[in-house]
């Protein structure tokens, strides 16, 4: 892969990201409910309210609103927070890596399990393990994120007492948030894998691999998991997006410090600066996820070349 690609790549993200901006910054101000009305509280005054306003900024045209917005961003400032007086960058930077562990040891679960009965269940085709797993697969894709977690915290806390039902003060409270983000993601994934690894083991070139009279591991291994893989990547990288901004049922049941419970916190206090930083965090984020998937491309496949 080519650096200028990557550089291409990278200033892709400048318009993409101008462009969330714009669509976040209007959102936002739609939602009904005055932040100054919010702050005040219910007994304040008209005078009082706008005075709040005026000191937000919030009395402004909002094109201009935006385009301050526009200028702080180029200056790194996200603005402040109007519910805890903090600089919007200090109150991510607090909660975001919960967010990032929690959304990694997700996925890395969801991989190492999902990719390993994708591969045993398209070896072995319509096997018992194979409608088994997938039948575990299909609930967990339906089952709601909530449900689960609640169901587990019943189990392992307060039933068996394992592991701690609620906070993020070791490892042991990060088990089973992990468990609960994860089990969509390791569904899909699984599914994937299985189908890849059912289109490839037909070609050719694996009828080749084995009439030399391989062993079945190396076939399977060294020349179709490679193959297969490409396209679970891709949904690896996905998921993996999706998990740094889907967090929020996950984080609100375990009360899990992270980005996606302060997102929820500052759309209820209509906390603008909050809400339009962690957006374009999580973006921001989505983009790099992408671009790293795109190098993982070319090295699963050489064939793959980006200029």
């Amino acid at each position: 892969m080519s650096s200028q690609y990557i550089i291409r790549r990278l200033l892709i993200m400048i318009p993409v990201l101008f462009g969330i901006s714009i669509i976040i910054f209007a959102m936002v101000r739609v939602i009904p409910g005055d932040p100054g009305y919010i702050l005040a509280g219910p007994h304040a005054t008209k005078e009082q309210i706008e005075q709040i306003r005026e000191q937000l900024g919030l009395n402004k045209h909002p094109v201009l609103q935006y385009l301050l917005f526009l200028k702080n961003i180029f200056r790194g400032d996200l603005g402040t927070s109007t519910r805890t007086g903090l600089p919007v960058t200090k109150e991510i930077m607090a909660r975001f890596p919960n967010t990032l562990l929690l959304a990694f040891s997700s996925i890395f679960i969801a991989t190492v399990f999902g990719v390993l009965i994708g591969i045993i269940s398209g070896v072995k085709q319509n096997s018992k393990f194979d409608y088994l797993s997938m039948l575990f697969a299909l609930f967990g894709l339906s089952m709601p994120v909530f449900w689960l977690g609640l169901m587990l915290m019943l189990l392992f806390s307060i039933k068996l007492g394992w592991f701690p039902a609620v906070g993020a003060e070791g490892l042991n409270h990060l088990i089973l948030p992990s468990l609960t983000l994860g089990a969509n993601s390791t569904a899909i994934i699984a599914r994937m894998t299985r189908s890849s690894m059912l289109e490839v083991i037909r070609l050719d070139y694996i009828r080749t691999a084995r009439a030399k009279g391989l062993a079945e591991k190396v076939v399977i291994m060294r020349h179709a998991l490679k193959n297969a893989l490409i396209p679970v990547v891709t949904v690896i990288g996905l998921q993996t997006g999706t998990l740094l901004g889907g967090a929020v049922l996950t984080e609100i049941v375990f009360a899990w410090p992270g980005i996606g419970r302060l997102l929820v916190e500052a759309i209820l206090s209509r906390d603008y600066p909050v809400v339009q930083g962690v957006v374009l965090l999580v973006a921001t984020t989505f983009i790099l996820i992408n671009l790293i998937v795109d190098i993982i491309y070319s090295y699963l496949d050489p064939r793959i070349r980006y200029h």
